[in-house]
């Protein structure tokens, strides 16, 4: 008998953040590990989500998503980036932005395929691609400033390039593509006929005046692009799991086919709550990112105090250091022994990557915690010193 297990899946084993949130909990470390907040989101996302379970709203919700979720979606798309949405047949909400993924990769790519991404990847993408029997093409995006490079990027595409998966604003670099990059990503995806699935979980997380540049409104590029985005991140509440994808009417059905036999439906009474979030004022996004980015700053200096080069992240939860000035020739091994040594958890970037070497020695911490949490985890780090 065959052993049990899809062979698609045999390289990629648990996942670095169950097993660093595992090494945080026996030692009792300060977990930076995993991308989530230790304090809650907007009290008026909160409330609605109570209000929605004390008024019954705790069964299956559409197929589609409830409906005013849907017109919340749409009508965020018009006014943050001016690009008009028909709530009822190019919105589909998904059990997070990670569904939303898997569900738009498996109805796109088929065997054989080519997908091409950037390196250092949200982890789940190479093995959703593995499961679609996809091909994975990538561009590396080299520490400190991780730009795009042309000539690797166009090598990366061919003629059997069906999808270009794209994060911005970008776990785990915490990059933010800047125009003319997304422009390049365009101009290729037009010249090979492929869609462009964008990730955009952080796109109100950006700091320093950053523009988010949302690509399914450059020219041209609505008719191509599959957009995903979640609640988790901007309101810090990432256990809901509501997430969404936007695009053309058809290819929408063709991730609810998909969707459908995955998880059907899900959090039913998160749903209106996060239609209630995608309504609040510009000035209460602004706040969150504003919050953020202290505490990003808070961590950078620490960082850098105790003799760690950083790359000064333009967005995201996280930021990412060169662990060998502490000694690190293995970002992994690093990061196994991180929790006894300091009692600290980061996570290795090499496990993003097809190329170990562009990031052996890099860790990625995460900056969305309390300020006493990261300046604790500040001075156990320069123990270690």
């Amino acid at each position: 008998m065959r052993a049990p297990g899809h062979r698609a899946l045999a390289a990629f084993g648990t996942t670095i953040f169950a097993e660093m949130s595992a090494l945080a909990a026996q030692h009792g470390a300060i977990n930076l590990g995993q991308g989530f907040p230790d304090t809650d989101g907007p009290p008026e996302v909160l409330d609605a989500a109570v209000a929605a379970i004390r008024g019954g709203g705790n069964q299956y919700p559409p197929a589609s998503g409830v409906p005013e979720l849907l017109e919340a979606i749409s009508a965020h798309q018009e006014r943050f980036y001016g690009v008009r949405v028909d709530s009822s047949r190019e919105v589909l909400v998904t059990v997070g932005a990670t569904e939303a993924i898997a569900a738009t990769i498996l109805a796109l790519v088929e065997p054989g395929d080519e997908v091409v991404t950037f390196e250092p990847y949200y982890d789940s993408y190479a093995a959703t691609i593995a499961l679609a029997g996809g091909v994975r093409r990538t561009c590396v995006l080299r520490f400190p400033d991780f730009a795009v490079d042309e000539t690797s990027l166009r090598a990366a595409f061919s003629s059997r390039t069906r999808v270009v998966l794209l994060n911005t604003p970008h776990n785990p670099t915490g990059k933010v593509f800047t125009r003319a990059e997304l422009e390049l990503v365009c101009e290729l995806a037009r010249e090979y006929d492929a869609w462009v699935v964008t990730d955009e979980v952080y796109e109100h997380l950006t700091f320093d005046g950053v523009e988010h540049v949302h690509v399914a409104a450059l020219p041209g590029m609505w008719q191509r692009t599959v957009t995903i985005s979640s609640a988790g991140k901007t309101f810090s509440t990432t256990g809901w799991k509501v997430g969404w994808v936007v695009g053309p009417a058809d290819v929408v059905a063709a991730v609810r086919g998909v969707k459908q036999f995955l998880t059907y439906v899900g959090s039913g009474p998160f749903q209106p709550a996060v239609a209630a979030g995608l309504g609040l004022p510009r000035a209460v996004y602004q706040g969150l990112a504003d919050e953020l980015a202290a505490k990003r700053d808070l961590l950078v200096a620490g960082l850098t105090s105790v003799g760690l080069p950083v790359a000064v992240p333009q967005g995201t939860y996280f930021v990412i250091a060169d662990a060998a000035a502490l000694g690190a020739d293995d970002a992994l091994e690093f990061c196994r022994e991180l929790p006894h040594r300091a009692g600290v958890v980061g996570v290795p970037v090499s496990v993003f990557c097809d190329d170990p070497d562009s990031a052996r020695t890099l860790v990625r911490f995460a900056f969305c915690k309390r300020d006493e949490v990261l300046a604790e985890a500040v001075r156990r780090l320069a123990a270690l010193g």
